[in-house]
């Protein structure tokens, strides 16, 4: 059922009706409303926003609670016309650090009420604390631009650098500008999207938003409105309070007056403390702070002016004697806490008052979740979905209705979310296409020549023609020039941070060398690999039974939404403990992405059919924390959980072993010890590995023992990248986890200078909900000195101190200790023990933050946040403008990326490294150092299909099937040399690192749908695409056909093309379909056609081929023959 018809009902609600009422009649200046609980307030008022043509504000107590009812009044009416009305501050207005991406939504809604538009407005004290730009200010700093409208380009590139817009190569931020060719980007203050104005002569031809991210359109528009930045630092702007700027006939609801006012007082006192004026002075080179910067109203003049509005007051008690008043009689949603008894009372009692049932939720998944449970166990409980989701459920007893929402029946943490997230993500997706950018001077590596310098893209004459190559310098500033259509075969190195490779001689052959050692090195760890999986696909193993309600609900009752990759993990997992074969199954993601949770279920399958489950885990730590985190999933569940390591007693240690063999014990948790010889199981069925890499090779010779015919799940936290999981499909099913729980709370992220004010509050905020902090800082020395400052400030606080030098049993009992809340802050180098989760520790801060690379800062950031608390993350730095570009934009953009999804991207770079190092033992990594990534992985893929192929041919032959020769696996690339003019022109594409970005993606294209999407891309981005851009478009088509014909080599030159054909004369590529249909070909148009060989290599040459688009046509003709 639609969320809409739940309005519906309400609409004949006795006090909605008595609402109207009130509303049209203009004398009733004050009404108060009693008695609204949970989100019937945002489902109340919903009814009057579409009617009425004033403009409605609401004024909530703070932020969160501003952003739920945000949430659930769009999700009721939907999102035009309802505008959240943020702080232009990140946070609190002492710290005096604006975010654009709030000043847009402020920009937004101010603009709006300007064209006169009934819109809704819901906002909180902190933010109407700030005064904003007057009316007639704002239409000086407005630009309308209208469709088929007269305006020059150049008319409108100087109008936007009058207003202040910065000229800039891509629009991510507002308040910038782009021009290309006939197309303008600019990005207003008053639009969560840019605009891309595209101009036909002098007039606008189309006006679109287009996505920050991909750069690429969204939706058409007749008029926009462009502004600029209204909040900037001189003082001659006139400034007027926001409820001066609202009509004087809108209507204002607040639930606390008195509460606003307070807030408000607040926040202007603040805006007075030591450290906004140091922030203010930053920002204005020094200048003394002027009172009138300010910019805010009080407490006082905030009362003086809302008293002027007509208002509705929902608050626990009205302020003055009402005009009109209505109560309601609703009661918030019972707690359950996960427990299905009291749900399945509770509801039943309600259905029994005769009182009808629905429930809210995103995901239809979750709704069948709760019947298959009702169901189980024996419920007849009759209720309504809803396809959409409040935040807070409630039961009015007037129309006897219960509206429960099901993340608070399974005590999931609920998130609202706004559109600033959107400007913010900008950045971070420049971020990230720079990581990937070639800059000159960077180290790159070419597949057949080793590793070189990046010299740039550099335009050579070809005859008449003009060609863009790649430069590549290598020692002896030797020079190699690189086709564009060759861009494969090269990579940006990456290896180790931080260390310079060598550069390659061209010549010697050492490069060949070392790909060849590499690649037999690999051989030999994947034989082993593979051997191991032949002789596991012949033992038989235990089969365990569909899944039991008990398993549904405890799935049910985790506390976040499964995402995808989990749910398909699980779902996997599940099947191979359902089939005959032994499991051995591999799970990676990072940490925090729900490994742990997939291991709890399935070792609860394995229970519910009465076998015993071992987890084996690396350090005493962890060993302890996985006893809690299963012991509490599992609490109300029939499973006796024990765990065993150095930290048990010998009296312990005695007593589980006993219980152990008598099958007392289903879940035995512990390190090295528990396949000891002393340990005997009942009935083992399922062995579960967690942080496999840091085992040694004693323990997991013990384990290839016990591993060939029971279930194993194994879990890394090291991501092993995509494409290595393909080459390693034959040794271990493999899962990959590379989304995040999609409603962890964001954690907040913030940028300071050093200061032990800062540090003191956020410590102090921590230990008064009883949290603890982790303070991260890179250098031993001074680590004694932080732990005194902390100490000085907060004498009560415990401290204790961790890093790598320490003697491992000392360190391991520090943060054992630390676990068990025996320290409020660990002061470390960085977090020791990666594994490590420690959910009560939910604020970070992090000392000398620009030293760290960005994906280090993410990896260390995602250690708190783990919990369903809010953390926080505060970052260290010198000011900003002493610090470099790069360093500079690294820390705004952790700053920005406050989700834990976007970041995953990024440290999925680097630890990739550390992930292949680790997936095929140590030794590996010297090897990636030397090849560079990218080229290790070529090499790794090629290694195994080789195998693949070979030795193991007939073990793999049942999933290839019977195959006859077509001639089309026989050429793995296809070269192409030119002399015509393919490549995007400086005019049309005018940044070279942007060109570069595009020549390599399109390199990487063997699909024409994928080609054609990329050519609707470059339209919508750059405009009507020229000739020579559209033959470069036509080279993937030509490779992927001369492919399937066997062709390694394509020359187009002088009006002919020529075609090289498999070098080895001996190839039964000559016995094929493919070869057979070129020489028809050939006796077809014998004119055009003439078949060579030189030196043992077969080539055929065909004339008249003035482009790429004539070439593609022949290979079409070519392939079709029958």
């Amino acid at each position: 059922m639609d969320i809409s018809e739940i309005q519906r009902i309400y609409s004949s609600h006795p006090n909605t009706v008595a609402m109207s009422k009130i509303l049209s009649d203009r004398k009733i200046k004050y009404s108060y409303l009693k008695g609204l609980q949970g989100s019937s307030a945002s489902l109340f008022f919903s009814n009057f926003l579409k009617r009425d043509d004033s403009i409605f504000l609401f004024i909530l107590d703070d932020i969160e609670s501003a952003g739920y009812f945000y949430h659930d009044i769009t999700q009721i009416n939907g999102e035009s016309n309802i505008f959240f009305f943020p702080s232009s501050y990140r946070r609190a207005i002492k710290y005096g650090q604006k975010d654009s991406a709030n000043e847009i939504l402020r920009t937004e809604v101010l603009s709006s009420i300007q064209k006169g538009k009934p819109i809704t407005v819901i906002t909180y004290p902190e933010a109407i604390t700030e005064k904003v730009i007057a009316h007639r200010e704002l239409t000086t700093k407005t630009l309308k631009v209208v469709l088929n409208d007269r305006l020059s380009i150049t008319k409108l590139v100087e109008k936007l650098s009058e207003l202040g817009f910065e000229h800039v190569d891509y629009v991510y931020e507002p308040g910038q500008f782009a021009h290309r060719g006939s197309i303008v980007d600019v990005f207003s203050y008053s639009s969560e999207y840019p605009f891309r104005i595209d101009f036909f002569g002098d007039e606008v031809d189309s006006i679109r938003t287009f996505e920050i991210e991909s750069q690429l359109s969204k939706e058409k528009k007749d008029t926009v409105s462009i502004v600029s930045e209204l909040d900037s630092h001189n003082g001659s702007i006139s400034k007027i309070s926001f409820l001066d700027f609202i009509p004087q006939d809108s209507v204002v609801v607040i639930k606390d007056i008195f509460w606003s006012k307070e807030n408000i007082d607040k926040s202007y006192n603040d805006a007075l403390s030591p450290q906004a004026v140091t922030a203010w002075k930053a920002e204005n080179d020094g200048a003394p702070f002027p009172l009138s910067a300010l910019n805010l109203i009080s407490g006082d003049e905030f009362l003086r002016k809302i008293v002027d509005f007509r208002r509705i007051e929902f608050g626990n008690h009205p302020s003055q004697s009402v005009q009109a008043k209505l109560d309601f009689n609703i009661s918030v949603q019972p707690i359950f806490h996960k427990n299905f008894d009291l749900v399945s009372s509770t509801l039943s009692d309600y259905l029994k008052g005769g009182y009808k049932l629905y429930i809210c939720s995103d995901s239809d998944k979750q709704v069948l979740r709760l019947k298959d449970i009702f169901e189980e166990r024996g419920d007849k409980i009759d209720f309504t979905p809803i396809n959409r989701t409040l935040h807070d459920g409630f039961v009015d007893n007037t129309i006897k209705s219960c509206l429960f929402t099901d993340h608070q029946i399974f005590d999931r943490f609920h998130k609202y979310n706004l559109k600033s997230e959107r400007a913010r993500n900008g950045k971070v997706a420049l971020t990230l296409k720079e990581l990937n950018q070639f800059e000159i001077g960077d180290y790159v590596v070419h597949i057949d020549h080793g590793i070189g310098r990046f010299g740039g893209l550099v335009r050579i004459p070809n005859g008449d023609n003009t060609q863009e190559v790649i430069k590549l310098i290598y020692q002896n500033d030797d020079v190699v020039f690189v086709s564009i259509h060759s861009l494969h075969k090269i990579s940006k190195y990456k290896g180790k941070e931080g260390e310079a490779p060598r550069i390659n001689k061209l010549g010697t052959g050492a490069w060949e060398k070392l790909k060849d050692r590499t690649k037999s090195k690999i051989k030999d760890i994947a034989r082993d690999l593979i051997k191991l999986y032949s002789k596991r696909r012949q033992e038989k193993g235990f089969r365990y039974s569909k899944d039991s309600f008990l398993q549904n609900e405890l799935e049910a009752s985790f506390i976040y939404e499964d995402t995808p990759d989990q749910l398909k993990a699980t779902i996997d997992v599940k099947e191979d403990m359902e089939n005959d074969r032994p499991m051995d199954r591999l799970i990676c993601g990072d940490v925090g992405f729900g490994k742990t949770e997939i291991a709890v279920r399935a070792a609860f399958k394995a229970v519910a059919d009465n076998k015993q489950v071992a987890v084996l885990v690396p350090t005493t730590v962890l060993a302890y924390q996985h006893f809690k985190t299963f012991s509490d999933r599992l609490k109300d569940f029939p499973c006796k959980i024990d765990y065993l390591s150095r930290a048990r007693s010998g009296k312990d240690t005695t007593r589980i072993t006993k219980e152990l063999e008598e099958g007392k014990i289903n879940v035995l948790i512990g390190t090295h010890k528990i396949i000891g010889k002393s340990i005997k199981f009942k009935d083992l069925g399922l062995l579960i590995i967690d942080e496999e890499q840091k085992f040694g090779v004693s323990v997991k010779e013990k384990l290839r023992q016990i591993k060939v015919n029971v279930d194993t799940l194994t879990m890394t936290a090291t991501p092993i990248p995509r494409t290595l999981q393909f080459s390693l499909m034959g040794a271990r099913d493999l899962s990959v986890i590379q989304t995040p729980p999609p409603n962890r709370y964001p954690i907040q992220t913030e940028l300071h200078t050093f200061n032990e004010d800062i540090i003191a509050e956020a410590i102090n905020f921590e230990m008064s909900r009883n949290g603890q902090v982790f303070f991260v800082n890179n250098r031993i020395n001074n680590l004694p000195d932080l732990a005194a400052m902390i100490k000085k400030n907060i004498p009560d606080c415990r401290v204790c101190i961790g890093h790598g030098q320490m003697d491992p049993e000392k360190l391991e009992k520090i943060i054992f200790d630390f676990v068990n809340y025996d320290y409020d802050v660990l002061i470390a180098t960085t977090i020791i023990e990666s594994g490590i989760d420690i959910p009560n520790a939910n604020t970070i801060i992090i000392n000398q933050a620009q030293n760290f690379g960005l994906s280090d800062l993410h990896q260390m950031r995602g250690r708190v946040g783990r919990s369903n608390k809010k953390a926080f993350c505060y970052l260290m730095a010198p000011p900003l403008s002493s610090l470099t570009p790069e360093a500079k934009r690294r820390l705004q953009a952790i700053e920005n990326f406050s989700d834990l999804g976007s970041g995953i991207h990024i440290a999925m770079q680097d630890l990739d490294i550390r992930g292949a190092g680790n997936m095929l033992g140590a030794e590996q990594s010297g090897f990636i150092a030397d090849l560079g990534y990218e080229t290790y992985q070529k090499i790794l893929s090629e290694a195994v299909t080789e195998l693949k192929n070979d030795e193991f041919s007939e073990l793999y032959v049942e999933s290839s099937g019977e195959e006859k020769i077509s001639g089309e696996g026989f050429v793995d690339d296809c070269q192409l040399e030119s002399d015509m003019e393919i490549m995007f022109p400086n005019e049309y594409v005018p940044s070279s690192s942007e060109r570069m970005l595009l020549y390599r993606e399109l390199d990487g294209m063997e699909l024409d749908k994928d080609v054609l999407e990329f050519k609707t891309r470059l339209e919508d981005r750059f405009g009507k695409i020229p000739y020579e851009a559209l033959e470069l478009l036509r080279i993937v088509p030509l490779r992927r056909l001369a492919k399937r014909l066997g062709v390694e080599k394509i020359f187009l030159k002088a009006g002919n093309m020529t075609l090289f054909f498999v070098s080895n004369p001996e190839s039964p590529y000559y016995q094929s379909d493919s070869f057979g249909k070129i020489i028809d070909y050939m006796g077809k148009n014998p004119r055009i056609c003439n078949l060579r060989e030189k030196n043992g290599k077969r080539s055929m040459v065909i004339k008249n081929i003035p482009s790429v688009e004539t070439a593609v046509s022949v290979l079409q003709q070519i392939v079709v023959i029958q």
